[in-house]
């Protein structure tokens, strides 16, 4: 097996360094001091999924993301029916994370060169997606700018409802809670910049079939990204759930966003997808890089008390799985790889 390069790959060596990309995160948000007056406010759940708006008994969510370089791959091999999918799921996912339900989704595509026949293709995976998270799509743009990008990029916003009483935001986290994981459908919608990286510099065509993948390296790396939203609804419905966790940038380090002080030990993690071993042999990536990078198996988490965790786990179905528990360390730690995170 061809390697990516002598050294081993890191996402900041792929050109995303995510410990910059936080500092960056901090420099805006300090600067964004004014407080709305009258009605609607914000509440304040900081670090959070999406942001939460005061609506009387309601609280309004809204959050926004995009499909990021996978946009790069639907290019290579001329596929654009599954990206929209992409778009959606990674704003519907977020959204769930505070007990909210996805209702409207706006999109907003930045091209250079606009093509009706990929933007039908485009129009039908944003179908697909919001089907599958039972929201409508009110609005969008498509902004033609040849002096500003090349290529194409897709992004969306999402709004969503929760019923103020029944807001998650993690404080209800204790030691002793149940981490339950639900397995991803594959790479999702991040950490492709590294992923493409090594794949280019291994000498690998995206048309190449790779037999331990059952399909080509490009078709694998467009699965779209899956989507939770019935799923995990459901269970908020019927179950006390203290804690919700989208695993996309990040990795792992998307836990210690829910609750300062608390840890989370994934002593039972899931299997992870077989694109991700083929990643890491072909960049020689250690563990700590992939697990703060991937979602390595495991695409969404809820944290339940330990005394419904095997009753919430039969109601979520087939590849739910216990997979750690909460303790009061403070960092999220995966201790058969001998991993831990303090940050996000």
């Amino acid at each position: 097996m061809a390697r990516a390069s002598k050294g081993k790959m890191t996402y900041a060596k792929a050109g995303v360094d995510i410990d910059l990309k936080s500092e960056c995160i901090s420099a805006l948000v300090d600067k964004l001091k004014d407080k709305r007056k009258g009605k609607w406010k914000l509440l304040d759940v900081p670090g959070h999924f999406t942001g939460l708006i005061d609506f009387g008994d309601l609280a309004l969510t809204l959050c926004t993301d995009g499909v990021g370089t996978k946009l790069l791959i639907a290019e290579e091999l001329g596929i654009w029916n599954t990206v929209g999918i992409d778009c959606v799921a990674m704003n519907v996912n977020d959204t769930i994370c505070v007990g909210a339900e996805p209702v409207a989704f706006v999109d907003y595509i930045a091209v250079d060169n606009p093509r009706p026949e990929i933007m039908s293709e485009i129009g039908i995976g944003l179908q697909r997606g919001i089907e599958q998270a039972n929201a409508v799509i009110v609005g969008g743009e498509i902004a033609v700018m040849p002096e500003l990008v090349k290529g194409l990029d897709l992004s969306g916003t999402c709004l969503g409802v929760v019923e103020k009483n029944r807001i998650i935001t993690g404080e209800r986290c204790v030691p002793g809670d149940v981490i339950i994981g639900l397995p991803s459908s594959g790479i999702h919608s991040n950490g492709l910049t590294l992923a493409r990286r090594i794949v280019e510099e291994a000498g690998y065509s995206y048309k190449k079939y790779v037999p331990s993948l059952g399909k080509t390296i490009g078709e694998e790396l467009l699965t779209p990204t899956r989507i939770y939203v019935k799923q995990v609804l459901r269970i908020v419905r019927e179950f006390e759930v203290h804690g919700l966790v989208n695993i996309t940038g990040g990795g792992l380090r998307n836990f210690v966003r829910l609750k300062k002080g608390i840890g989370f030990e994934i002593d039972q993690p899931m299997e992870p997808n077989r694109i991700f071993t083929l990643i890491q042999e072909l960049g020689s990536v250690d563990d700590e890089e992939m697990y703060q990078t991937f979602n390595m198996g495991m695409g969404f988490a809820l944290i339940v008390p330990s005394r419904i965790a095997k009753s919430v786990v039969r109601r979520l179905g087939k590849g739910a799985k216990i997979v750690g528990k909460v303790n009061d360390t403070g960092k999220v730690s995966v201790p058969s790889k001998g991993l831990e995170y303090s940050k996000y």
